[in-house]
């Protein structure tokens, strides 16, 4: 393993911890917090670490009712958010400082949500008959967490909530009736996004921070370099399959970019990829970490609350398209280095899988006890806290990863922190929500796109598809899903009716987390790019080439849903796992207009065509397209033999 660092070391020091902190500031707004030293770095390490504490015990031993529960994390985000969170970037450089009316508007905000918690039970029987008072501490409320947002999650997600909440008006609701449905139920900020969040998501968010103490990343990344790292194109190869690890429990497809790619990219850049390649490599990888099962950053256990379907059934539907998406780009990554004569690593460079797995394979222990209580039936919150527990007891097994008291508060510090800005989208997804229950919007929207689409399904696919980028442009994975399976998966089971459930819900959360790698707004692909000294706009689109199996598969599963292994047969699965992967080959193949030797111009789209053929789960299609693709196969072998007999003649 030696080997391995000498080889990666001088790659490494090309950028350093200063340069990563930086890139994640500017395309992670999570990223952008106040600086403290000194006694202040401590007061706000307790208090982050207090409150990580108080989610524990709000999960696993109180019995409070919904809404206080849920009212008192929101109140504490808001305090949290406007002690670490600065109104401008620029403003976070000042070290030890907050200004007063931070400090007050963080006062005022969480006080709006303790009143609701104080006096919930006189507000559930007055309902639409609050008071003045009522209706303006809802509204001060409002505004103040939609400043959270803006200030930790940015502007986008506020824009959609807007328009929502100006509809509702041009509907003629008043503003008593919008405040009380918005701030004082469990339709509106308090709703099902943040009731998930404070129990499910804030926990598994807790649990991505110590299993980074554990040093699971590097591990990650080890066992990628022993599988993948001595082939054609190694690096790029190890980029795909580690962040496809780290991404499924990171929740976040920018920091998994950055926090892996500050790695990966200057190894591939030292080997002989394009900038602009390597980057949209790992941006293309990290953030189809968000689809990979059993977490799928943390989106699973959202979508089980969402659609009434198991956690055990959701993680088990996601692990074909998820393998399907990465094969597309390991095989677009394997012609890319075929193509400009990309070597690996050497063998001896790198490090032995069964002795790094005997080693440190004790490391997945978290990941296999969460799998296992999440599938006996345990519930989300408990099944969090057992792998919390298993991280804690394997990070004792070495000295390098060992907690010390330290650590502990460290970890339990970062995960309070990583959780406000998924809490702070999750409640303005609550916003969404509640003004499409009570306008009934969703319903106008399905018949909008059903009038334009002329009632054609995969025309009605597309627009939905496009509906999805637009809504999910700079928003985290889990809100993210909110708002899709909210506005966008009904619309999907109302155009087309025999959709299962699952399946419209998959096809809306894959595109909403593709935005973060599609241009315009391709966060993750800039941030890629940042680190890569590339051109943000051509990483994009190349991060977008190499996604492509995320952009045909959502289509294949909602027109077919025995690829989620919905009432499918063994010879169903037979039969589209063995096309489906022939046909991403094909599509690979074509795109990047190589296999042994460039191919020409019609031979690249017969393989495209043939590829779209076979991924969709019909035999008729299936046999068409590997007649049209066996050809292409027969001329590149016949190539290959009559290149490799000259050789040896």
């Amino acid at each position: 393993m030696s080997g391995l660092k000498k080889t990666t070391q001088s790659s490494i020091d090309q950028i350093t911890p200063v340069d990563v902190e930086a890139v994640m500031a500017e395309y992670d707004r999570e990223s952008n917090t106040r600086r403290f030293t000194g006694v202040p770095r401590r007061v706000v390490r307790y208090l982050l670490a207090a409150f990580s504490l108080y989610v524990f015990y709000m999960n696993l031993i109180s019995v409070w009712p919904e809404q206080i529960r849920r009212a008192s994390f929101v109140g504490l985000i808001v305090f949290m958010a406007f002690s670490l969170y600065p109104a401008r970037k620029r403003s976070a450089k000042r070290e030890n400082y907050v200004p007063w009316y931070d400090l007050l508007l963080g006062l005022v905000g969480a006080a709006c949500y303790f009143y609701y918690v104080v006096n919930f039970a006189e507000l559930a029987v007055k309902a639409t008959r609050i008071s003045q008072w009522d209706m303006i501490v809802g509204l001060v409320g409002v505004l103040i967490t939609a400043e959270v947002c803006r200030r930790v999650v940015g502007i986008p997600i506020l824009v959609v909530a807007g328009a929502f909440i100006s509809y509702a008006f041009y509907a003629g609701y008043s503003l008593r009736r919008i405040i009380y449905t918005l701030f004082y139920t469990l339709d509106g900020v308090i709703g099902t996004p943040i009731g998930v969040c404070s129990t499910f998501i804030v926990l598994f968010i807790i649990l991505g921070s110590f299993l980074e103490r554990t040093n699971i990343g590097s591990f990650f990344i080890d066992i990628a370099n022993s599988i993948a790292g001595w082939a054609t194109g190694g690096p790029a190869k190890v980029a795909v399959i580690s962040s496809a690890l780290e991404g499924m429990y990171s929740g976040s497809s920018v920091a998994n970019t950055v926090g892996s790619g500050s790695i990966t990219i200057p190894v591939m850049k030292k080997t002989g990829y394009d900038k602009d390649f390597a980057a949209a490599v790992e941006a293309a990888a990290s953030t189809g970490g968000q689809i990979m099962p059993p977490i799928m950053g943390a989106a699973a256990f959202l979508m089980a609350e969402m659609t009434g379907v198991p956690y055990a059934k959701i993680a088990v539907a996601g692990i074909f398209p998820a393998l399907l998406y990465f094969t597309g780009i390991f095989l677009m990554v394997h012609f890319e280095a075929k193509k400009t004569g990309l070597k690996g690593l050497s063998k001896e460079s790198l490090p032995n899988f069964f002795k790094l797995f005997f080693i440190k394979g004790y490391l997945l222990l978290p990941i296999v006890v969460l799998i296992v209580t999440m599938s006996s039936g345990y519930t989300p919150s408990r099944a969090a806290c057992l792998a919390i527990l298993t991280a804690i007891i394997v990070s004792s097994f070495r000295k390098d990863t060992r907690l010390t008291p330290k650590t502990f508060i460290e970890s339990l510090e970062n995960g309070a922190k990583n959780t406000i800005g998924v809490a702070a989208a999750c409640s303005i997804a609550g916003i969404i929500v509640g003004i499409v229950s009570l306008t009934g919007i969703g319903l106008k929207l399905a018949e909008g796109l059903l009038f334009l689409s002329g009632g054609i399904d995969l025309l009605a696919l597309f627009l939905t598809m496009i509906a999805c980028l637009i809504l999910g442009m700079g928003v985290p994975t889990t809100a993210n899903y909110v708002i899709m399976a909210t506005i966008t998966a009904p619309i999907i089971l109302k155009l087309i009716p025999e959709t299962p459930v699952l399946a419209a819900h998959f096809f809306v959360f894959y595109f909403g987390v593709v935005a973060d790698i599609t241009p315009p707004v391709a966060l993750a692909a800039y941030a890629g790019a940042a680190i890569s000294g590339g051109n943000p706009l051509r990483t994009g689109v190349l991060a977008t080439r190499l996604a492509i199996a995320a952009f045909l598969v959502p289509y294949m599963f909602v027109l077919n849903p025995s690829m989620l292994l919905i009432n499918a047969s063994f010879g169903q699965i037979l039969q589209f796992t063995l096309t489906s992967f022939m046909g991403m080959y094909g599509i690979a193949v074509g795109l990047e207009g190589f296999m042994h030797t460039k191919l020409s111009t019609w031979q690249r789209i017969l393989a495209v065509s043939a590829g779209l053929l076979m991924i969709h789960p019909d035999l008729i299609t299936d046999l068409i397209g590997v007649a049209l693709l066996a050809p292409i196969i027969l001329l590149q072998y016949g190539v290959k033999g009559r290149k490799y007999g000259s050789v040896e003649a």
